[in-house]
């Protein structure tokens, strides 16, 4: 499959699912436990795969590089993210969440030189507009001390994704993934003890959903994400797909938990879906067409 957008749409589908389950386990577990055994899923499922593929070690070199995508895209991120998540809702953490593309494509313009075309950043903006409507049609009394902890999230995955830019160039992305997931659940690892003795207490279907949540919304995800980064030409035309989780989290936990999305919700989404129609087909039209009138004067 040459092209990314099918990899990054997984992707998006499966972390949607991930954060209404996460706010669903919050009822049961505490935020930095659930974390940990979200990850120890992700771990073994990654050790099994390993072992079948026999996958090749890293170089030494680079062991750094997979402890820092640990350290931001899981250990850090899940941790902030399962904070903000128990006094805010999985759509309204989605919608900060929407941030991570513009930190995303102003980093990547600033590290990796990636410069997007001035369409492209008004892509963003309309995108932004629709997260904007999403959160500010229901009044700023909503604001909430999760916010702040769920911004931290954005920040760090931001930062995980360009890690994630620099590493498939070298690596798989199945390795890229699976490296690190390892250094991300150790670190996680002090937190067990604990998630084991809050585990007692859950009812099954919570520990489905921590399954769920291991095996697809870490482990497969973030394989796929991997690999849409490998096959694109820039880290934001990936990173933009972020704008549909507070959409699609909204229907998810409308199906999962009765949750009605609301007015906001809908006009934000279509905003949205605008904006990510016009950053991935407007350039490509306007590119066509000045082909064709460089063909023509020739």
């Amino acid at each position: 499959m040459k092209s990314f957008h099918l990899y990054a749409l997984i992707t998006i589908l499966c972390w949607s699912v991930g954060n209404t389950f996460t706010k669903i386990a919050l009822a049961y577990f505490s935020p930095c436990p659930l974390a940990a055994l979200r990850y120890v899923v992700a771990f073994v499922t990654f050790v099994v795969i390993a072992l079948v593929i026999k996958m090749k070690l890293p170089q030494r070199k680079d062991l750094f590089w997979f402890i820092f995508a640990g350290a931001t895209g899981f250990f850090g991120y899940t941790l902030a993210f399962n904070k903000g998540c128990e006094t805010v809702t999985a759509s309204t953490a989605s919608v900060i969440l929407a941030a991570v593309p513009v930190i995303t494509a102003l980093l990547a313009n600033f590290i990796y030189k990636e410069r997007l075309r001035l369409l492209q950043w008004a892509a963003i903006a309309v995108e932004f507009c629709g997260v904007a409507i999403m959160t500010l049609m229901n009044g700023l009394e909503a604001i909430k001390p999760g916010m702040l902890w769920v911004l931290i999230a954005a920040l760090s995955l931001s930062t995980y994704n360009l890690i994630v830019r620099h590493l498939t160039k070298k690596y798989t992305s199945l390795q890229t993934s699976a490296f690190s997931i390892f250094a991300g659940a150790i670190l996680l690892m002090v937190f067990l003890p604990q998630a084991v003795g809050e585990v007692r207490q859950v009812p099954p279907v919570t520990l489905i959903y921590v399954v769920f949540m291991g095996v697809f919304a870490s482990a497969l995800a973030y394989a796929t994400w991997a690999k849409a980064f490998s096959k694109a030409p820039k880290t934001s035309q990936v990173s933009n797909y972020m704008f549909l989780t507070p959409f699609v989290t909204g229907v998810l936990e409308f199906f999962l938990t009765g949750a009605v999305p609301d007015l906001a919700t809908i006009l934000g989404g279509i905003v949205i879906f605008a904006g990510l129609f016009l950053f991935t087909f407007g350039g490509r039209e306007r590119k066509r067409k000045d082909e064709i009138s460089n063909s023509a004067s020739e």
